[in-house]
């Protein structure tokens, strides 16, 4: 799972318009838009022009409620919401634009790594195509892993950090994205045994999810002391919940190709532990290697994958209550709309279908 673009559907941007959070996130919408620019002019100085193409627009100060906005919002909103919660818990506005940096060079770095895993070919950058989408994906992975540098390096040089705490953050993201990446490779061949939903939320989602969203907080974790830093670890904490909610909705989206790899899932927990009899009848040809018919999750597994779904507003639901007693904006009586919004475009009819018997 990589930060994927959400709120692909029309009752999704009405949430986002009518409850004011497009309205409210714009400014942090303008501060990732600028971050994503620096990142792009510094890969010019990091490839030759031969393996770059020319980058696509990024929305100005003037077009954040526009289409164009909308576009960025949806493809960005994690890193926009990330940033919002900082500013809320009072970091200091260069330190906040050095994080906002590095962030999307995180978004990149785990997209080219998901690729991999998955055989995907989605990019984050503005490399010239060339023949082999895995080689693509390499070449991206390691233009971030310059870039992360040269953000972090910028950041030392205005005094943002000192330049021993370069290096101590980079060491923070890469345990931190080794331990997902532990996770990601144990599953490479397929897993033999499917643990209970309770058991896989805490060693799989936690981690897929919950993990993949803090690695927002590695760099204040480093940098932050005191009732600030405290915040901040109280925040991390919040966001990793909706990490977590983010990846059990993922499952939902995900039950064929997940199943067709033997990979964990939430809802194969679900049905395989506690479904009912033709549930676990219909998966088990299904995980011996059968085919998954169109639309099982919202037809056959319609019972378990709701059990699934609650799972999420549960965690939705502590996030964002979290995040409200430290103080950010973000209402929690949407935890649950949130939940439908955040999946990719795949999966808004998935959503929409288990929701409406709901």
């Amino acid at each position: 799972m990589t930060l994927s673009p959400v709120f692909r559907s029309q009752k999704s941007v009405q949430l986002l318009a009518e409850q004011g959070v497009w309205s409210r996130l714009a400014p942090d919408m303008e501060a990732q838009a600028d971050a994503v620019r620096r990142v792009y002019e510094d890969l010019e100085q990091v490839i030759d022009e031969r393996f770059r193409t020319e980058s696509p627009h990024v929305p100005s100060a003037d077009e954040v409620t526009t289409a164009e906005g909308l576009h960025f919002l949806q493809e960005y909103f994690f890193l926009i919401l990330f940033r919002s919660i900082f500013g809320s818990m009072g970091i200091d506005k260069a330190r906040l634009q050095a994080y906002t940096e590095l962030n999307f060079c995180i978004k990149g770095t785990i997209t080219a790594a998901d690729n991999i895993f998955d055989d995907q070919a989605k990019t984050l950058l503005p490399l010239a195509p060339s023949a082999g989408a895995r080689f693509m994906s390499i070449l991206q992975l390691m233009s971030f892993e310059r870039l992360l540098r040269g953000v972090l390096d910028r950041a030392a040089s205005a005094g943002v950090m000192s330049e021993d705490d370069a290096p101590t953050i980079q060491r923070a993201l890469l345990d931190r994205m080794a331990e997902i990446g532990v996770l990601e490779g144990s599953e490479e061949g397929g897993v033999d045994e499917i643990p209970t939903p309770d058991d896989m939320v805490e060693a799989v989602h936690r981690v897929r999810g919950g993990s993949l969203f803090a690695l927002a907080f590695a760099a204040p974790s480093v940098l932050e002391r005191g009732d600030l830093g405290q915040r901040m670890t109280d925040a991390e904490e919040a966001i990793a919940r909706l990490g977590t909610a983010f990846q059990i909705v993922d499952d939902l989206t995900d039950f064929e190709f997940d199943v067709g790899r033997r990979s964990h899932n939430l809802l194969v927990s679900e049905i395989h532990h506690g479904g009912t009899e033709d549930e676990r009848l219909a998966l088990s040809g299904m995980w011996a290697g059968g085919p998954v018919p169109a639309g099982a999750v919202e037809g056959i597994f319609a019972t378990s994958a709701r059990a699934v779904l609650e799972r999420a507003y549960v965690e939705a639901r502590a996030s964002f209550s979290m995040l409200h007693e430290l103080g950010h904006w973000f209402d929690p009586e949407l935890a649950e709309e949130v939940v439908h919004a955040i999946v990719g475009l795949e999966g808004v009819a998935r959503m929409e279908a288990l929701t409406s018997e709901a």
